[in-house]
């Protein structure tokens, strides 16, 4: 906390220069942006200018981390004889906290910078905050103007809260708010800021950041909880979102705030989009945006839905928490304080996956999974297109393989998926040819680590990676994942002897042209197991026939110090990438086989023993599949 306040002291004595003006003769307006939203501030600009009274003078101030020299120049053209544009630079000040502040999908943490702003600026009693997604279509003094008493802020109900169910559960249950109809939306604000200071905000809010953690508005739940009781709720044409139908008289609208995915440079039937549009065209910046928006392709569009999807998900997901996992912040510090750590109990599944795999380690059989797998209904020949011939399947593919990405980015960001080192990059980069490569199997979230070293090596872009899969997983899985299971480049096994002689035939034409299939030839997936099990012939027998290599890769894993929700530690991985093992020419189909599994379990149990500095050693006898060096 200390540091924080040293922090927010060091900015205001050095900038005080900057942002001095005589309060009455101005009206202050922030923004908090980086280099991604410099086009459509500048749209906001434009707008606000084209409404602003000659008779009034407007500060600009532009809170960042990260904007080029060459954009700053671009948005100062806007300064006028009335209108002012500073930028306050917030990097130092952020190195403190950035990391305790969560973060999802396109956001960015410049959108928590209006948190800090009544700290900040220390000389100004009020002062309006807007997104740089809206477009002013009234003079912005007009609600500067609005007395807000002994009111917090000015703000205005957020129209999606309105009219979507989930939202309003979640803003009741998980915010506290007393109504849906009471929570706003923290894009357009007028703010209190003298009364901010007096009930020491800022320090609340860093208490409570501490505390809690709000994943899906982020800092506006933050705001909500911490200002209710003293909001006025204003007017809904000082922030009207292209959401609910088109109900107002377009006279009354003041600001159109394009919230959420409702960005007209993104989709086409957007309502109000002829605000932004107008707007746009007189910037110099239209031409990026038209950019922006013709590149925004199918698979953006349906990572967009998704998210939106996900986002209702994550409401419903975080109001059942209510009671369970939600004590009180009081409470949460107190053990926090006494404990010096938070004890989350172990999820009772995972508990039990993993007294399953104890048992199936005893019994040898290493082949069986320990948790359920989803209904399989045969995979015939007419329901796959392995090697994506058809129209509709190159679009699915490219549509799943575009959100794959956007996932994977997702997982990385968030620490969902923590990738500590990668050894033997160059072993993949050498290949020349197709291969097999196979990896132990431990987390649904491998396959995304594989994944990620095929983006860092040189074959990204020029080979694709295929990924066999289980026959469930294709026919059978839901949503999100179900649909990357289907058309990910996955190549599916199926329990129809037809399919499999497709499956096959596919087999030999990706390898034959160059391309890499990942396999887990341990064939079951043990969650959070160290060890490496024994291996099955078929990924061996598939490179012998094809004569090309088998690339051995190996992930250790560690405890890392955060807790996921199941209890256990969040796992950091180290990826282990062997030299290939090519076929002998000479030898039997058979005995190459024996020789590439048998050097492929070697070089993962070297891995083993050498990361975990213990030998490998089962509570059961081991099969013959697998043979000790020089067996």
């Amino acid at each position: 906390m200390k540091l924080i306040r040293d922090n927010i002291d060091k900015i205001i004595n050095s900038d005080l220069n900057i942002i001095k003006r005589h309060k009455s003769e101005q009206v202050p307006i922030f923004f908090t942006i980086d280099d991604r939203y410099i086009p459509f501030l500048a749209v906001t600009l434009q707008s606000l200018i084209a409404h602003a009274s000659k008779n009034v003078k407007y500060l600009i101030n532009i809170l960042y981390t990260d904007i080029s020299e060459e954009n700053k120049e671009k948005i100062k053209k806007y300064e006028k004889s009335n209108v002012s544009i500073e930028f306050i630079d917030l990097s130092e000040y952020m190195q403190e906290i950035q990391e305790k502040l969560y973060i999802r999908d396109y956001y960015s943490k410049t959108t928590y910078f209006r948190l800090f702003i009544p700290d900040l600026f220390p000389q100004l009693d009020k002062a309006i905050y807007l997104d740089s997604d809206v477009v002013v279509l009234k003079d912005i003094a007009l609600l500067y103007d609005v007395d807000l008493k002994d009111n917090l802020l000015g703000a205005i109900p957020d129209d999606s809260v309105q009219i979507i169910k989930s939202f309003q559960d979640y803003v009741e249950k998980v915010i506290g708010v007393s109504s849906y109809k009471k929570y706003f939306n923290a894009g357009v604000l007028s703010m209190n800021l003298k009364a901010l200071r007096e009930i020491n905000f800022v320090d609340k809010f860093v208490y409570l950041l501490d505390s809690v953690k709000y994943k899906v508005a982020q800092d506006q739940d933050y705001l909500n909880r911490l200002c209710k009781g003293r909001v006025k709720l204003l007017d809904n044409t000082w922030n009207r979102m292209p959401i609910g139908g088109d109900t107002i008289p377009r006279e009354n609208l003041k600001i159109i705030h394009y919230n959420l995915s409702y960005k007209p440079w993104h989709f086409e039937k957007i309502l109000y989009k002829e605000y932004f549009w107008e707007y746009a065209k007189q910037t110099e910046f239209f031409d990026d945006i038209m950019a922006i928006k013709n590149s925004y392709k199918l698979e953006d569009k349906f990572f967009d839905m998704e998210t939106e999807k996900s986002l209702k998900e994550l409401t419903l997901k975080e109001s059942e928490c209510v009671g369970d996992d939600r004590v009180s912040e009081t409470r949460k510090y107190i053990k926090k304080t006494v404990e010096k750590k938070t004890s989350i109990p172990k999820a009772k599944d995972r508990l039990e996956v993993l007294k399953k795999i104890e048992q199936l380690e005893e019994e040898g059989k290493f082949d069986v999974d320990p948790e359920d797998d989803p209904p399989t209904i045969t995979l015939k020949p007419e329901n796959v297109d392995y090697l994506k011939q058809k129209n509709t399947s190159k679009i699915k593919t490219k549509i799943a393989n575009k959100v794959g990405e956007k996932f994977l980015d997702s997982i990385l960001k968030n620490n969902k998926l923590i990738i500590r080192e990668v050894n033997g990059i160059e072993n993949l980069n050498g290949l020349n040819s197709g291969a097999i490569i196979t990896c132990n199997h431990f987390n649904p979230f491998d396959v995304f680590a594989i994944e990620d070293i095929y983006r860092m090596s040189n074959f990204a872009g020029k080979k694709t990676l295929y990924k066999v899969i289980r026959e469930g997983n294709y026919t059978n899985f839901p949503g999100l994942y179900g649909f990357l299971f289907r058309n990910s480049d996955t190549l599916p096994l199926s329990s129809n002897t037809e399919t499999m002689k497709e499956f096959l035939k596919s087999i030999k034409v990706i390898l034959n042209r160059g391309d890499f299939i990942l396999i887990y030839p341990e064939q079951s997936l043990w969650w959070n197991y160290k060890k490496p099990k024994p291996l099955k012939s078929g990924a061996f027998k598939f490179a012998v026939e094809n004569k090309v290599p088998v690339l051995p890769i190996f992930i250790t894993m560690q405890d890392t110090e955060a807790i996921g929700k199941d209890g256990f530690p969040v796992q950091e991985y180290i990826i282990n990438i062997g030299e290939p093992i090519y076929p002998i020419e000479g030898m039997s189909i058979h005995e190459n086989v024996e020789l590439m599994k048998n050097e492929n379990f070697n070089i993962w149990k070297k891995c083993y023993e050498k990361f975990y500095r213990i030998p490998l050693e089962y509570t059961t006898k081991i099969k013959e599949e697998v043979m000790e060096d020089g067996e």
